[in-house]
């Protein structure tokens, strides 16, 4: 992985809304790390730090290394929870990861190929993002950063689905384990561009009405 991300925590004792808002005032933002074999553990991180560990796409998909208290552990980021009107994060769920245990991660689709799209290129079309993100399951060693998305050969009317993503070894994505294939990305002429070449084509070419016209009249004066 080309990024690695390091978020330093202290534990926490105040528990409850109260003690929370208070903390959040102080510039920590209250966090829970789960799962493995340890038990669920309250902490706080940093928030100046941890937004700005945010700013960055791979930080959710990457395996982080949490350190509480000076005791690191390896985890992934399962859930934010952000004020609605100002920039903040008001809480954050991590996970741990064990080698050996497999994991389900959302990751970023990054989409390739556009500007060469046939139905981009020549069809006068555009391309739809459907989806931004998949959620995988694999080893934590198989994490990918990203999974690409290849819309290179997409005319118009095409879409790009689940089943046509090239995925990394070891990597599976969860919905098509579950029969659901969805659509990813597809390229469609804008209703208002294909409402245009619509009346384009019902009208009469220059010349035509004025010859009928002028036929209409020599048959009268006969």
């Amino acid at each position: 992985m080309s990024d690695e991300f390091v978020v330093v925590a202290k534990s926490r004792d105040a528990q409850g809304t109260g003690a929370s808002r208070r903390l959040r005032k102080t510039g920590w933002t209250p966090a829970i790390v789960y799962g493995g074999e340890k038990p669920p553990q309250s902490i706080l991180v940093e928030h100046k730090e941890i937004y700005r560990q945010m700013g960055y796409e791979a930080f959710y998909s990457h395996i982080l290394t949490l350190d509480v208290d000076g005791k690191k552990e390896q985890v992934v980021i399962k859930a934010v929870q952000r004020h609605p009107a100002r920039q903040q994060v008001l809480h954050a769920d991590f996970q741990r990861v064990q080698a050996d245990h497999a994991i389900r991660v959302r990751v970023p689709l990054h989409f390739e190929g556009e500007e060469t799209a046939p139905g981009v290129k020549t069809g006068g079309g555009v391309l739809e993002h459907l989806l931004n993100d998949v959620e995988v399951e694999c080893l934590p060693g198989d994490l990918p950063e990203y999974i690409e998305v290849d819309v290179s050969k997409l005319d118009v009317d095409e879409t790009v689905h689940l089943s046509d993503l090239v995925l990394p070894k070891g990597v599976e994505l969860y919905d098509l384990k579950h029969e659901h294939d969805s659509a990813v990305a597809s390229i469609h002429v804008p209703r208002k561009m294909k409402d245009e070449d619509e009346e384009a084509e019902g009208e009469t070419p220059e010349g035509e009405d004025a010859s009928e016209d002028e036929t209409k009249d020599e048959d009268s004066e006969d």
